[in-house]
């Protein structure tokens, strides 16, 4: 259920028994995927908001039994004070404020920057090499645990390392009360947690196959920016192999994140 461009979200949408997850999505082609998936199968409500077409972000007085899901974009997150991006400094006011209130909340992606620069963090674009390059992680690949999965609730049944989509430009430096759980190769920050309410995850563990098709469709040129001129054919393979197992890995990790928010709602 989505609210009337520019509408407050009505009382009974926010009040309901169930827990509510309330989407903030940033563009067509990126929604909650399996979270929302998973989220309908534990008996959720879902609400989904767009910032960037006028929607109103609700007052988190006015939101209890709710966890937030940030999502991503193409967009980035220090382009917030363009004219045209103005919504996004808005956005982070409000996130700010759902994360000094300890309110429960992920963030995908441009989502899981957000929620850094809300706690006190930053972004900066992911360089690698000597002398730095700038670098697109782009494709099918893996994050590895910095601790041990068996000993932190929220990875229990993950291995050793997994393998999920990378789509991104920027890396995040994470605030001084952030606990950083897992990376990849070319970025450290993948996969952390802020305070006991709050989950970041860089890489993109909620897509879907036909999911990631609309993406390589709709955003070929960035594709081929990072991996070549072949690059959309080698994700579209890569996924083929890969895909069903990403997806089945990501629906255990995914509902353990949201059976430890539910938990965590005030």
């Amino acid at each position: 259920m989505r609210t009337g461009r520019g509408a407050a979200p009505g009382p009974a949408l926010l009040t309901a028994l169930s827990t509510t997850l309330l989407v903030v999505q940033h563009v067509d082609r990126e929604g909650p995927g399996l979270i929302g998936s998973l989220a309908r199968d534990q008996g959720m409500t879902i609400q989904t908001i767009r910032p960037d077409q006028g929607d109103h972000l609700p007052n988190p007085d006015d939101c209890p039994n709710t966890i937030a899901l940030v999502l991503g974009g193409p967009m980035g997150v220090n382009e917030r004070y363009q004219s045209e991006l103005n919504w996004l400094q808005r956005e982070l006011a409000w996130l700010t404020v759902w994360h000094q209130q300890t309110k429960p909340v992920i963030g995908i992606c441009l989502g899981a920057q957000l929620l850094a620069v809300a706690a006190g963090g930053s972004v900066e674009p992911l360089q690698v090499g000597d002398p730095p390059q700038p670098l697109r992680e782009v494709g099918i690949g893996a994050i590895h645990w910095v601790i041990n999965p068996n000993e932190d609730p929220l990875l229990q049944g993950l291995h050793a390392s997994e393998l999920v989509l990378h789509w991104h430009g920027d890396r995040i430096r994470l605030p001084a009360n952030a606990t950083l759980l897992g990376s990849s190769l070319h970025c450290a920050e993948q996969v952390f947690r802020i305070d006991h309410h709050a989950i970041g995850l860089q890489c993109h563990w909620e897509i879907t196959g036909p999911s990631l098709e609309q993406w390589i469709t709709e955003d070929y040129d960035y594709v081929v920016g990072a991996m070549g001129p072949d690059g959309p054919s080698a994700l579209r393979q890569q996924w083929a192999s890969t895909g069903a197992a990403i997806e089945r890995r990501g629906r255990i990790a995914l509902a353990q994140i949201l059976s430890q928010l539910s938990d965590k709602i005030p």
